[in-house]
């Protein structure tokens, strides 16, 4: 297996700019191949690819990468490694989606042999994340002190599979840079969704009214065949629309359409994977479905082939 070869926070590594913008920094051939690529999709928005393959163990020391507070999305793709630092360990693995918030940590990055790793990363500066969240939602996901946070972590959804996956695709494209920043935003609006607020629900919600928007997720997943409206879904559970509306944002930081859509494309996706029709996610129309679809993933429902992994 051989010792382990540290490499240090300071030493050189090959960084090159490419004609397309991506900066590239390599290791020494003589460590394997591991290289990493990122690009700047705006001010404060960046997407890293990272592909390592060291020929003996490696520990690479991590230090302060980034000025300021940031907010990661990693993607496991192939592989597994570690980050080791004061404030603990996070563990990275293929089929994952890990969330971490930081700002100047160090630690160290840890790599097995001969084992490919493939990580996606969505970087989030503090200016990015007020624009998207709002100043009260950023600060209360990135914390104070500037410690390592892990927010989230479990198996990556078909949602985020697929805007993985073109990510991928375009990332090496110029003339993709629109798709490459939509799906961008699109993945990191799914793993917001999916972060509980961690703020007090407001006074104005009752416990019944929690109750009664409880339930109102649970006739989303319960009556996706049908053509629900706010309206509809309001007086089901007997809230206004207004109540409802907001009640959803407290709870579920999401609005009802948004979540009704997530349903929808998740239960298409595990339906197409599973060779079967697509007749029970409530659209009336085969075009509807096919447009919010790609929309969705990025590419048609055709595309997808039976049992075939996304990534």
């Amino acid at each position: 297996m051989g010792k382990a070869c540290r490499l240090k926070s300071g030493q050189s590594r090959a960084v090159q700019v490419l004609a397309d913008g991506r900066q590239r920094v390599q290791l020494d051939g003589g460590l394997g191949h591991c290289y990493c690529e990122s690009l700047q999709l705006e001010q404060g928005l960046g997407l890293v690819r990272l592909h390592y393959q060291p020929s003996r163990p490696l520990i690479e020391e991590s230090s302060a990468a980034h000025d300021g507070h940031v907010l990661v999305v990693t993607l496991g793709l192939q592989g597994r490694s570690a980050f080791r630092g004061r404030d603990g360990d996070v563990g990275f693995q293929a089929g994952q989606t890990t969330i971490t918030a930081f700002r100047g940590v160090a630690g160290e990055r840890c790599y097995a042999a001969n084992q490919g790793v493939v990580q996606l990363r969505l970087v989030v500066e503090r200016s990015a994340l007020g624009k998207y969240l709002g100043e009260e939602r950023a600060a209360d996901l990135l914390g104070d002190g500037g410690r390592l946070k892990q927010l989230g972590c479990g198996s990556s959804s078909s949602a985020a599979k697929a805007h993985g996956a073109a990510l991928l695709r375009h990332m090496r494209n110029p003339a993709a840079r629109l798709d490459l920043h939509i799906h961008a935003l699109s993945l990191l609006s799914a793993e917001f969704a999916g972060l509980a607020p961690r703020h007090p629900v407001s006074s104005r919600l009752s416990a019944a009214d929690m109750e009664r928007i409880e339930r109102a997720r649970a006739l989303l997943g319960e009556q996706l065949h049908r053509p629900l409206t706010v309206a509809w879904l309001a007086a089901a559970v007997g809230l206004n629309e207004h109540k409802l509306k907001m009640g959803f944002r407290h709870l579920f930081d999401t609005t009802p359409a948004r979540l009704l859509l997530d349903l929808r494309m998740r239960q298409a996706m595990t339906l197409l994977e599973a060779g079967q029709q697509v007749a029970q996610v409530g659209y009336e129309y085969p075009n509807n479905f096919s447009v919010a679809f790609a929309r969705y993933f990025g590419r048609l429902p055709g595309a997808i082939k039976t049992g075939s992994a996304q990534l």
